[in-house]
């Protein structure tokens, strides 16, 4: 996984280094980071031979997106479908044909940028454990303070505002009973910014708060720091996500300073995840 991880930050790297323009909208470049690496790991494909399966997804999650809090009749769409579900049929055919050409072909054969501080500390540390060399599996284990820095940017900007679960039996939260079989919406941004858990400064980037691992930065309360959900339920792309973001940070601060471009417009808007709504422009400069 880790090789097929540098092998698609190092095809970014040298697309940026081919490209006169410093200012970089990496939220793009991130999303074709992320869909080259799953497509190396999980097809033994490129991102570009995947890309038709992706776009569908791009399609399948803005129709969840706009129909997320629409409530329907019990069993009217097996006999009167909107355009939304007769398309959104379609998009999943597409995806699951596009999959099994995948599949049979292999058979066959922004956080950082404002704080600049952080930028260093954080670069100080890849050079100390890695050099100039590509992150190895030991050291990206024993990256501390870009730990620090990615749990205090997912505190702030989790993938998701919030997530859905089902009460599996009665069950009393204070003076509230919560019947069994009830939908409980847990609000993830409104837990990380209460003072209460985090205190005063909990509006504020301060990675430092992670120093002594989640249990002390949340004063013993760790159900307050769930970006990825928690308990048997939690996202089991937790260790891939994070394992992806350390080597692709690890490689761009070996290579480069970077801060927000003037352009940048700070806009987050939740479409089924939380993204900026007009990308994340940075300035790259080589070292």
């Amino acid at each position: 996984m880790i090789p097929a991880m540098v092998a698609s930050v190092e095809t970014m790297l040298e697309r940026w280094r081919q490209n006169e323009v410093k200012e970089t909208e990496v939220f793009q470049e991130f999303k074709v980071l992320t869909c080259e690496i799953i497509s190396r790991t999980a097809f033994g494909s490129s991102y570009l031979e995947g890309k038709n399966i992706f776009d569908l997804l791009a399609r399948m999650a803005s129709i969840v997106s706009r129909n997320n809090f629409k409530v329907g009749i019990p069993g009217i769409r097996k006999f009167l479908k909107t355009r939304d579900d007769t398309e959104s049929e379609e998009l999943e055919q597409g995806i699951r044909d596009s999959i099994i050409k995948l599949i049979n072909r292999r058979e066959e054969g922004l956080l950082m940028a404002i704080h600049s501080d952080w930028q260093d500390k954080a670069r100080e540390e890849v050079l100390k454990l890695f050099g100039k060399q590509n992150p190895s599996p030991d050291g990206i284990g024993r990256l501390k303070i870009m730990s620090m820095i990615i749990n205090e940017s997912l505190r702030l900007y989790p993938s998701v505002f919030n997530i859905t679960r089902e009460v599996q039996k009665e069950v009393r939260l204070g003076k509230i009973i919560i019947p069994e079989k009830m939908a409980v919406c847990l609000p993830i941004l409104a837990v990380h910014d209460n003072s209460q858990v985090w205190g005063e400064d909990a509006h504020f980037f301060k990675p430092e708060r992670f120093a002594d691992g989640v249990a002390k930065a949340t004063k013993n309360n760790t159900s307050g720091f769930f970006s990825f959900g928690s308990g048997p339920r939690s996202c089991v792309g937790l260790n891939f996500a994070t394992t992806e973001i350390k080597i692709a940070l690890s490689m761009i601060l070996q290579n480069y300073k970077f801060t927000l471009s003037p352009t940048y417009l700070h806009s987050p808007v939740h479409i089924l995840t939380i993204c900026p709504q007009y990308g994340l422009q940075i300035m790259l400069e080589a070292l």
